[in-house]
């Protein structure tokens, strides 16, 4: 054949679009080298600019402009990783279209590809040989006492076993009693065993974990509510579906809110499956987030519960999604892309035709409003599994049996925890507020301190000799001086925090095991896992905890529950201030009597004739629900309209007011649109930066999405330092 018949001659290029990790409206065209071969979904390395960067070859649109190839770069190489499927790009666009962000924005969620991560170290092994030591000495014998087996052990191993230093081991190696042997990389994860350890379910447990086998056999999507009080079961019940989906090689996510904090969780999931399952998280190191990565995207890891992020792992057969804590708010991402990981866990599910199970004793308005109407299956699980009774909760009045004049705990509350203590049962005080005082104010002038940078007051944190910004993180040693007045000592911190609630349990129960459980104490993860550990083993008598001790946690001896200000979230116009305070003190109330000793609950406010107090007092969870859904479907608010917040945000208040009015104006007229604002924001500076909100409400079956890209697209654009956000189905009015 003459070299001019050759059709590698006479082929056109290839052009392929590749969507970028970074806030562009649509992929760039590049062009494909010869001899490469690359289809939608492959990851590749490009140029973009004077630098490379991963990509993903983005399926091309059947009226694309024709590009001339000589004009473009070509595609550096290709990535030797598996390429995301069609299910995983199209819920990237889903996303990207209901949210309004890029979507390359949205691919950055889903690339975690990092060659310095993901590889395990060499691990090194020892065996005994057939020499013996020329040099006996006692700790030697234990090694050889230790190997005797003739099995292999890791070099840390061995010494652990034998009580020796790493030092003997090295020592046997050098003279030949011990060879080394390259032992195989360790797995990201073990594979959970379905059958290790099946437990007795009650007949409600029984019948709702069939179902939901049943869910998992049909490899269809099907979405589900497991509705129980606290301590019912309900995890014991979902993992019935996680085993059935383990046994048919599928893979399971399982989303909680605080999967770095919940160690109780993973140490239930390793005594029925045999293993832990693999963490996502951002308290996992990178190597080791990387190693399972490539795992997930392999199909070698088989259950992964993780923290919202864990939604865009690349599963290669996805058979069954649980959102643990369903009604939490940490599943909504509040910076970046502003998604909401429940209804994206929904969506993801629907697309890859799988089982998605909705967890939760107080389920958000909109999942119970799903529930009701018959969108999703509801599983309803009334008794607890140790057959002990939901705890009674009672009213404390503050205005009629308050504490004393600054003190904060009632003498009625306070010999409840004393006669608790007394009868060998753990106290819990709750109180939503970190640090010592949420103000620092001077009663010489009346100086109250704030963030320099943020319209919010700067929070006491005595254990830190600190003023803490809870916004920015901005933070500075307590003056000694009135800053404004200069008056020396005259500063006073005003209202609890966990950190003072803890000084005046010190004062009231001297001889008490105390112990503050907030997030941002010094220590991290670790700190809070071995302090949760403490008080499940009986180690501390009474806990003084925001809601981080609402997070789903057993303590077995736990009593009595105390909340310190029940009113706290309550006063304020957040069109979800009662939804999310009666599933807070629910969860905080139901940690109490969960196991063979009788729980009480005590409420201190100054409203016990809110219909959220009465509702929790009289355990009538449906009443509450009632109440709010017929509020919010006359009120026109979530989930009987649908909204979207954008806030303008700049360095000049002058220029983000000037531009928020400008986009107010340029908003396309719609009968089914109402724009409000905008107006200065209930936090007006973040981070030095002025914020202006614009609200805009439509019916639930109006596409907002489309009509605020429209909007965007003809509003005019922001200049200098000038930053907009958007966030569709807002969660926090902020």
């Amino acid at each position: 054949m003459l070299a001019s018949d050759s059709p590698s001659l006479f082929a056109p290029p290839r052009v392929v679009d590749v969507l970028l990790p970074v806030a562009i409206g649509a992929a760039y065209s590049y062009r494909v080298p010869e001899g490469m071969e690359v289809a939608p979904g492959d990851i590749v390395v490009v140029p973009l600019g004077t630098r490379n960067m991963l990509g993903c070859v983005w399926p091309r649109a059947e009226d694309a402009p024709t590009v001339d190839p000589a004009k473009l770069k070509p595609i550096q190489r290709r990535y030797n990783v598996p390429p995301l499927r069609p299910e995983m790009i199209a819920f990237i666009r889903w996303i990207a279209d209901y949210t309004v962000t890029p979507p390359g924005m949205v691919l950055r969620l889903a690339l975690r590809h990092d060659e310095s991560a993901g590889f395990a170290r060499e691990r090194t092994g020892v065996r005994l040989t057939d020499r013996r030591p020329e040099r006996a000495t006692s700790a030697r014998a234990r090694v050889l006492e230790a190997l005797s087996d003739g099995f292999v052990r890791a070099k840390a191993e061995a010494a652990r076993e034998a009580a020796v230093s790493p030092s003997v081991i090295d020592g046997l190696i050098d003279d030949g009693v011990l060879e080394t042997i390259v032992l195989p990389p360790e797995p990201a994860a073990e594979t959970p065993d379905p059958d290790h350890d099946t437990p007795d379910l009650l007949p409600a447990q029984r019948e709702a974990a069939d179902a939901l086998v049943a869910a998992v056999k049909t490899r269809a999507f099907a979405p589900h509510l497991i509705d129980g009080v606290t301590g019912s079961g309900k995890t014991e019940t979902y993992f019935e579906a996680v085993a059935e989906t383990i046994r048919q090689g599928r893979q399971t996510l399982i989303l909680m809110p605080e999967i770095a904090l919940t160690q109780a969780f993973l140490d239930r999931f390793a005594r029925r499956f045999g293993v832990r399952p693999a963490e996502w998280h951002s308290a996992v190191s990178s190597n080791r987030r990387g190693r399972i990565f490539k795992g997930v995207a392999a199909g070698e890891v088989s259950v992964v519960a993780g923290a919202r992020s864990a939604l865009f792992l690349p599963f290669t057969d996805l058979g069954l999604i649980i959102v643990d804590e369903e009604h939490d708010g940490a599943y909504k991402q509040e910076d970046g892309v502003h998604y909401h990981a429940r209804d994206m866990a929904v969506v993801r599910a629907r697309l890859e035709a799988a089982p998605v199970v909705l967890v939760s004793a107080t389920p958000s308005l909109e999942t119970e409003v799903n529930a009701r109407r018959g969108r999703y299956a509801r599983l309803h699980l009334p008794e607890r599994f140790a057959g002990t009774r939901v705890p009674r909760l009672e009213p404390i009045d503050l205005r009629k049996e308050g504490p004393p004049r600054g003190r904060w705990i009632a003498p009625r509350l306070a010999q409840e925890m004393e006669r608790t203590i007394e009868a060998g049962g753990q106290a819990l005080l709750f109180l939503n507020r970190r640090g010592y005082a949420p103000l620092t104010l001077c009663r010489a002038c009346g100086h109250r301190i704030r963030c320099p940078s943020c319209s919010s007051w700067l929070v006491e944190h005595r254990f830190r000799r600190r003023l803490e910004c809870h916004q920015c993180g901005f933070a500075t040693p307590v003056p000694s001086d009135c800053p404004h007045c200069h008056e020396p000592n005259s500063l006073i911190p005003c209202g609890p925090g966990v950190e003072r609630l803890h000084e005046e349990a010190a004062s009231l129960l001297p001889h008490a095991r105390l112990q503050v459980l907030s997030s941002d104490l010094a220590g991290g993860v670790e700190r809070l896992r071995a302090e949760l550990k403490a008080i499940e083993d009986g180690e501390v008598d009474v806990v003084i905890g925001t809601q981080l001790v609402a997070k789903g946690h057993n303590f077995p001896g736990l009593a009595m529950v105390g909340v310190i200000d029940a009113d706290v979230g309550l006063g304020h116009g957040d069109p979800r201030a009662a939804e999310r305070t009666f599933q807070l003190l629910h969860q905080v109330a139901g940690r109490a009597g969960r196991h063979s000793v009788e729980g009480r609950a005590f409420l201190q406010t100054y409203m016990p004739e809110h219909p959220v107090m009465q509702a929790l007092v009289a355990g009538d969870r449906d009443a509450f629900y009632d109440r709010e859904i017929a509020i919010r479907e006359e009120a026109h608010l979530p989930p009987f309209a649908r909204f979207c917040a954008l806030i303008v945000s700049g360095s000049d208040a002058h220029a983000a007011q000037a531009h928020a009015r400008a986009l107010a104006a340029s908003s396309p007229l719609s009968n089914e649109v109402r724009v409000l604002g905008p107006a200065e924001a209930p936090l007006a500076l973040v981070r030095g930066r002025h914020r202006f909100r614009l609200l805009a409400r439509a019916e639930r079956g109006f596409d907002l999405s489309a009509y605020v890209r429209g909007w965007m697209a003809a509003a005019p654009r922001a200049r200098g330092d000038l930053k907009v956000e958007i966030d569709i189905d807002p969660q926090s009015f902020l």
